[in-house]
């Protein structure tokens, strides 16, 4: 797991469809006045040059962000997340894709907090140094996310968004993930979270959501994208998926326009694709 490294695949497809959700769930919690904290498992580096060493060896956002970046016909989801990139890039040129961590703080109030973790030793210190300025309203861990999520929930103000999203280069990674969300939820039932995934042919990854559909959760929304029908020989990823638990009421009908575009704009053939279900108590 330690040699993940998220500057790699920055701004991909993957990446559009975790924030594009990440930023409707922050700007809907961000509706009553009374404080939230955003947890973030597995924070990577907060921010990535697309010109940088790593982002230029795979060009992934290439199939990703930049297929948006010009666009003037996004749905309003999808408009609300390229405000808050193009705010991020002020020159026009797209040049830094932000990481959760960053597009969390452009979304959140000042009463709100960032709880971050990263185990990953040069990236830890690359999200030090982002948000040093902040003080004490955001926090980084040089630890292990899973952990960390006991440490912090429930949250002192009781409501908190939660994003967990590891790099599944492990196979544990599936079953710390469901385990992570279990105990999650019998600490603090009440929270939102997110869970991001990747498509891929291996059993784990197809397993994966109806383990997650079985959880004590009676609210959830999952969504998926494919982008490409699978490789032959199995390799690569394909698509990837979002489980979201407690999610807003309003988030379902923003996917179920902003979906059929986001296939139609980052679909590579004829396999592309995107499935939207939900269960509400």
């Amino acid at each position: 797991m330690l040699s993940y490294r998220h500057a790699f695949h920055a701004g991909n497809h993957a990446d559009v469809l975790k924030h594009l959700i990440l930023v409707q769930l922050a700007r809907y919690l961000g509706r009553k006045d009374k404080a939230f904290w955003y947890v973030d498992s597995h924070a990577g580096a907060g921010s990535y040059a697309l010109d940088s060493a790593q982002a230029s060896k795979l060009h992934e956002y290439r199939e990703g962000i930049a297929r948006l970046w010009g666009r003037q016909d996004l749905p309003p989801a999808l408009a609300e997340y390229l405000d808050l990139l193009r705010a991020i890039n002020p020159g026009g040129a797209l040049k830094v894709y932000p990481g959760s961590p960053e597009l969390a703080l452009a979304t959140l109030r000042a009463q709100d907090r960032l709880r971050l973790f990263e185990l990953h030793s040069r990236d830890v210190l690359h999200l030090r140094k982002r948000f040093e300025a902040e003080g004490t309203r955001v926090i980084v861990e040089h630890s292990d996310g899973f952990a960390g999520l006991k440490a912090v929930l429930p949250p002192p103000p009781r409501r908190a968004l939660v994003l967990i999203d590891p790099a599944y280069e492990e196979k544990h990674d599936y079953e710390r993930v469901v385990q992570a969300l279990k105990d999650s939820l019998q600490r603090f039932p009440g929270g939102t979270y997110q869970l991001w995934y990747p498509q891929l042919t291996r059993l784990e990854a197809h397993d994966l959501p109806g383990r997650l559909k079985r959880l004590p959760a009676s609210n959830w929304l999952h969504v998926t994208l494919r982008v490409r029908t699978p490789a032959a020989d199995g390799f690569g990823m394909h698509g990837s998926g979002v489980f979201v638990i407690n999610p807003p009421w309003t988030l379902q009908a923003s996917l179920e326009e902003a979906m059929p575009w986001l296939v139609r704009v980052l679909g590579l053939d004829a396999g592309a694709g995107f499935t939207l279900e939900s269960q509400a108590s």
